[in-house]
């Protein structure tokens, strides 16, 4: 196994490195089982059955999660690099490897989706287009008035969040330039480096304002990356707080965040089964996803060595972690397949459980063998 910098990490996707944190390539499976339950609750109708259906429909938390891990691995570079007074990274290199470790399996994929919904019908399906197909292709399909209407796909509707991902990748180096250089003046000042991110988390909340309050932004602008970027800063400032050596244990840590879960749960960020959210809802929703993300991501990124840690850590969860992009790429063409062809449940029925166990056994091969043929050498194990 070869070594990789740090740099070459990220949140949706997991990389073998000689000096790497286990448990945060451990906590990347537990993000994409979220995912995939979140998706299972909706396809079953749990998302009706009152608090509980609220309970399963937050578990898209998973996607502030991945957000939150790249957000600490990508940014700890140039991080390090201004507390050590090194060179900072390379973009091109880091543009580079973002490409080489995201494209290849998330091309195979988009065939194959397109391929087996030209025979297979599964309900609506606006993306199963040549316009479709190209938006998909290149991760633009969320630029559009529209989205769900003009460019989802039925094999490849969580690719809305990738979309987003690429997206911050393309503004990190910029970000890192604002932060770093014209900020701090290319000089190791934490405490106003975390002041100039908490004024970048502020555009989120600015940005949901401006969409629901105002008709400057087209409809689609809610799935951009702005509405998010929150999620992408609390990863790093956990970058920030890594390299002052800032303590955070789980038992101080996974309390908040398990309180906090339980109120987002609630009406405060919207029904489950609601089309739209409001302002309130949706800022709601957004700052909470925000701060239990942050919460569940900082003991392990900051290098808590406690039960916790050693849980994620353990060798069944850095294995599902390895290929947790590759799950998260394949899992709902799988789930399709599982619930209509293997379990022959009608959409809206069964078992929240069943599905989300047949989807994650029949996943898990295919997760494996996409990896394997596509991720890059470095990254596999």
């Amino acid at each position: 196994m070869s070594s990789t910098t740090d740099v070459d990490q990220g949140g949706l996707e997991a990389v073998s490195t000689v000096d790497r944190v286990a448990s945060l390539t451990g906590v990347r499976a537990v993000a994409a089982l979220l995912v995939m339950g979140t998706h299972a609750a909706y396809g079953t109708g749990t998302y009706n059955r009152g608090y509980l259906g609220l309970v399963f429909a937050r578990m898209e938390i998973g996607v502030a999660v991945f957000f939150v891990l790249s957000g600490f691995l990508l940014f700890g570079p140039w991080v390090r690099a201004a507390a050590t007074g090194a060179d900072p990274p390379r973009v091109r290199r880091y543009a580079r490897n973002r490409f080489r470790r995201i494209m290849p399996a998330y091309v195979v994929v988009v065939l194959a989706a397109f391929v087996v919904y030209e025979f297979r019908y599964a309900g609506p399906n606006p993306g199963h287009t040549w316009a479709g197909f190209l938006r998909n292709l290149t991760l633009t399909q969320i630029y559009s008035e529209n989205y769900f209407a003009k460019y989802m796909h039925q094999g490849l509707t969580q690719m809305w969040s990738l979309a987003v991902e690429i997206a911050f990748y393309a503004a990190l180096p910029l970000l890192a330039y604002l932060l770093l250089v014209v900020l701090c003046r290319r000089r190791w000042r934490p405490g106003l480096l975390l002041t100039g991110l908490f004024v970048l988390a502020a555009v989120s909340p600015l940005w949901l304002v401006v969409l629901y309050t105002t008709s400057w932004l087209p409809g689609g602008a809610g799935l951009w990356l702005p509405h998010y970027l929150i999620w992408f800063v609390g990863g790093m400032a956990l970058a920030v707080l890594r390299a002052m050596d800032a303590p955070c244990p789980a038992f101080a840590a996974l309390p908040v965040a398990l309180v906090s879960y339980l109120i987002v749960a609630t009406p405060i960020a919207g029904v489950a089964t609601s089309v739209t959210l409001g302002l309130r809802e949706d800022v709601a929703k957004t700052m909470f996803y925000a701060l239990i993300a942050t919460l569940v991501v900082a003991p392990l990124a900051l290098g808590s060595q406690d039960w916790y840690a050693r849980l994620l850590g353990s060798r069944p969860m850095v294995w599902l972690g390895e290929i947790s992009y590759e799950i998260f790429l394949v899992h709902v063409i799988v789930m399709e397949f599982a619930m209509a062809s293997v379990l022959r449940w009608h959409v809206y029925t069964g078992s929240v459980a069943g599905l989300f166990g047949v989807t994650l056994a029949m996943s898990i091969p295919v997760a494996w063998l996409l990896h394997r043929l596509t991720a890059p050498s470095a990254s596999r194990t």
